[in-house]
């Protein structure tokens, strides 16, 4: 005779008690540990969920990336691994058409248009890959963080140099201009140099 059978039988001796034998025989057999997620994290959601975009100024790139708008694909590996890359699709290839990339910014997409025009295929496709590491999902994470340094790149703002920068630029191009200068002048001193005297007869 197993526990559960037994506790069973003792409910059901249990005449004088106010409760239902259904109700007695669930609170002896629902044990519950004391560390169970609902006890440590008693006001927590315990369910998994997609957070939302977070919001955005509109006119920058706020990092975030909508998995559901790439094509990714899966494939052998070239990078470090050993054997382990001939036998796991490590390799991450990224995809997508930037100019219908509706979650990059409309004039960081403008720019991203002119700057990688060299690098879209006829249909539009931007690529990005990455064979970093072993690992599939660190490798999704890398192309992910490449394709993020590629868009905030066409966000910054050229800065224009100070009066005393220009300066500086200024008198290194004149530092350079004399010395170029004097080696021309050094270099066609040794030529002259070289050369037999005028008006001497051999």
């Amino acid at each position: 005779m197993n526990k559960i059978t037994r506790a069973f039988i003792s409910v059901l001796r249990q005449n004088n008690s106010g409760y239902s034998s259904a109700t007695l025989l669930g609170r002896q057999l629902s044990y519950q540990s004391d560390l169970s997620l609902d006890k440590i994290y008693p006001n927590a959601r315990l369910q998994l969920y997609t957070p939302p975009p977070p919001p955005g100024s509109g006119d920058k790139f706020n990092g975030y990336i909508p998995m559901d708008k790439l094509e990714i694909s899966y494939s052998r590996s070239s990078g470090p691994g050993g054997q382990h890359v001939n036998t796991v699709n490590t390799k991450v290839d990224i995809r997508f058409k930037l100019a219908e990339a509706e979650w990059i910014p409309t004039k960081t997409r403008e720019k991203l248009l002119q700057v990688l025009a060299n690098k879209l295929n006829k249909e539009g496709y931007y690529f990005i890959k990455s064979d970093l590491t072993r690992s599939q999902q660190m490798n999704l994470a890398d192309a992910l963080e490449k394709l993020r340094t590629v868009i905030r790149a066409q966000e910054v703002e050229p800065v224009a140099p100070s009066e005393e920068t220009l300066e500086k630029l200024r008198r290194r191009q004149e530092k350079a201009a004399r010395q170029r200068l004097q080696l021309k002048r050094d270099r066609s001193k040794v030529k002259a140099d070289r050369r037999a005297p005028s008006g001497v007869d051999f």
